[in-house]
């Protein structure tokens, strides 16, 4: 308006034409401002944000950085997207909690609700990156983008990879190719998705892959291209939902291995949990103590899911153990950890077996 009303008074040409070709550039940047995806990032601590005493040692402590500081590292970012940031909170993902899990799923329904934007980035540490990205996958109830990502290095560290993390990650979320494609994980270039990725190293920057399937894309040099998609039901499509006054049922996760004694599973049992995931060995087998303990769970009401500790594969229905006979389910090809995810929302609908099993089938 300011420029508007000097043009008007102005009695000097050449002024006239230079406020106005001033003013033309600011629409035109206003335009193209508005037409940019807008990107919400939620952060919740992690590696990415992590500060250390030495840029050459391995120690530090995560969740230091605030979301703004991050973005600010990357000024390149804002051409590709309005981005607005948002810290849910501030820790490493050892200490990630259910209760920071339905803030997250929450708060991303609203913001797509509200249409407050195009699509949205978590900022993640990695060791349960992969559990969070399943548990948003199940309950996110929309098509547009939801993408996590992290770093193995944190941001004071020689050859940070978090902001070239956090930057493809936001050139994902922003892009048209990402809707419909459920929860996405992009690290170290790679596109996966959330249902099927795994943290693959404890150290390296190229941390994280699908053992089962392989990314389903990448991200390289501002390119997003996907080569395929999950078959499973897109998160659009998911019968689960949370409010803030939701109690998800408690399940664990007992371990097996050689010889190993069923005192694990008699203590929950004495617990009074709702569920039990067993790390089973091979195809989601355990020894003859473990298989009396579980008989002893399922006679206490408590839903068993045979899961394997092996990081590929599936675990079969009725195949070396008699799952119908026995009263238990099995995680098909999920892991322990994210089968405990599809377990707990899974109960808050039913506690009927048959149709726990079609989840693990369809989710």
């Amino acid at each position: 308006m300011l420029i508007f009303n000097l043009i008007q008074t102005s009695k000097i040409q050449p002024m006239k034409k230079f406020l106005l070709s001033a003013l033309t550039l600011l629409f035109a940047f206003s335009m193209y401002a508005q037409q940019l995806p807008r990107i919400i990032i939620l952060a919740t601590g992690g590696t990415i944000a992590g500060t250390g005493a030495s840029a050459d040692r391995a120690g530090y402590t995560a969740g230091k950085i605030p979301i703004d500081e991050l973005v600010g590292a990357i000024p390149s970012v804002k051409k590709i997207a309005q981005i607005s940031g948002e810290q849910i909170s501030s820790i490493g993902s050892q200490d990630m909690t259910i209760d920071i899990w339905k803030k997250l799923a929450i708060r991303a329904n609203e913001i797509f609700e509200k249409n407050e934007a195009d699509g949205i980035v978590v900022t993640h540490g990695t060791d349960t990156q992969e559990e969070t990205g399943y548990f948003l996958d199940l309950l996110v109830n929309s098509d547009k983008p939801v993408v996590l990502t992290g770093s193995m290095r944190p941001a004071t560290a020689i050859s940070a990879d978090g902001p070239k993390n956090l930057y493809d990650a936001i050139t994902v979320a922003a892009s048209p190719k990402a809707k419909g494609k459920g929860v996405i994980v992009s690290f170290n270039e790679g596109i996966f998705d959330a249902r099927d990725v795994m943290k693959m190293s404890t150290t390296k920057v190229n941390a994280f892959y699908s053992p089962n399937t392989g990314p389903i894309g990448q991200v390289y040099d501002g390119k997003v291209e996907f080569y395929q998609a999950s078959m499973r039901e897109v998160n659009e499509k998911t019968p689960f939902s949370i409010t803030t006054d939701t109690k998800l049922p408690r399940v664990d996760i007992v371990y097996m291995y050689a010889d190993a004694p069923p005192d694990m599973i008699d203590m929950l049992i004495a617990k009074k949990v709702d569920g039990i995931v067993i790390a089973g060995v091979g195809n989601g087998n355990f020894n003859k103590a473990y298989m009396e303990a579980v008989k002893r769970a399922v006679a206490a009401g408590i839903i068993v899911c045979r899961a394997s500790r092996t990081p590929s594969g599936r675990v079969v229905l009725e195949d070396e153990i008699n799952d119908e006979e026995l009263g238990t389910i099995v995680s098909d090809d999920l892991t322990p950890q994210k089968a405990r995810i599809l377990l707990m929302i899974g109960l808050t609908k039913t506690k009927d077996r048959k149709q726990l099993q079609k989840y693990f089938f369809t989710y």
